[in-house]
């Protein structure tokens, strides 16, 4: 539930977005996700985290960054670790939980309801903390992916839980070809 006089704050946590959408067989248009949560309320600020690979030519999420600064979002990053794993893989390390968390904590003096895109379960005390200082908390996800995408936890504790596909048709466009590259950092738990 929105009311149009509220003011409200998205926070969008990159990767997981990403792999929600990636499941459900679409791509976010940005600007339209913008323009529906303009619609609901008073958007004070969206807020988009990602980690970067800094020491490769070229990253296929370079041009998303830049088109999401350049046009409304705030856009928080660092630079993403990479390693080896056991099994001799690639792969990235790029966890943004705890700046999304800190701004959170901080926009909570500014707005009255916030929009989590994430369904990590790693949240849920955020979004506790959140509505102790009198925030509601909407959180954006799925449970229509397999696995769900969304910790239960997170959705039970949200004030209000948005189903991803369900905003397919308003802020959805059909997914990109395959780049040989992952789009996103990978959050990976240390080792």
């Amino acid at each position: 539930m929105f009311y149009r006089d509220e003011r409200l704050a998205l926070f969008i946590d990159g990767s997981n977005l990403y792999a929600a959408t990636k499941a459900l067989g679409f791509d976010i248009d940005y600007k339209l996700l913008r323009a529906e949560f303009m619609r609901r309320g008073k958007l004070v600020r969206a807020f988009y985290y990602t980690a970067l690979v800094e020491n490769e030519e070229y990253s296929p999420i370079r041009p998303l960054v830049d088109w999401l600064d350049y046009n409304g979002f705030t856009l928080v990053t660092k630079p993403a670790k990479e390693f080896i794993d056991a099994q001799g893989r690639r792969k990235v390390k790029g966890n943004m939980d705890i700046e999304l968390a800190v701004d959170a904590m901080e926009m909570a003096l500014h707005v009255e309801h916030i929009v989590l895109f994430s369904g990590d379960g790693d949240f849920r005390p955020l979004v506790e903390a959140l509505q102790r200082k009198g925030v509601r908390v909407s959180v954006v996800s799925t449970i229509r992916s397999s696995p769900p995408m969304i910790a239960d936890d997170l959705r039970r504790q949200a004030d209000n839980f948005i189903e991803l596909e369900e905003l397919k048709e308003v802020i959805g466009r059909p997914p990109r070809p395959p780049r040989d590259v992952p789009v996103e950092a990978e959050d990976v738990a240390e080792t």
